[in-house]
């Protein structure tokens, strides 16, 4: 006898794109959009994300450094700009509020 419980399920979108998981995948997070442009048909962006450093007479610098470099075709930007305001609208939905924290030793 099988569990089925343990399968995976199959990746992939609507559209019939196979989807691998990766676990190595980088997360960025970002603060703002510095600069944008395109060239030869190439969509960029530059994100950037503030940064806080002691210094060493007390305090703290801060300051905005490059958190990545977006390149991409006019495909993708559809795409991406469909996303995001799908995952904006999402965000504007009232949330289930979150379970009691709980401790763990």
């Amino acid at each position: 006898m099988s569990d089925k419980s343990d399968a995976s399920p199959r990746l992939g979108t609507q559209s019939g794109v196979v989807y691998t998981e990766v676990a190595s995948a980088p997360i960025i997070y970002f603060d703002s959009v510095s600069c944008h442009g395109a060239m030869h048909g190439v969509i960029e962006i530059e994100l950037a994300a503030r940064i806080m450093a002691p210094i060493m007479e007390g305090g703290v610098h801060t300051s905005f450094v490059p958190a990545t470099r977006l390149r991409f075709s006019a495909l993708a930007a559809a795409a991406l700009i469909d996303s995001i305001q799908k995952a904006a609208k999402m965000a504007q939905q009232p949330q289930q509020q979150p379970p009691a924290a709980t401790t763990l030793n």
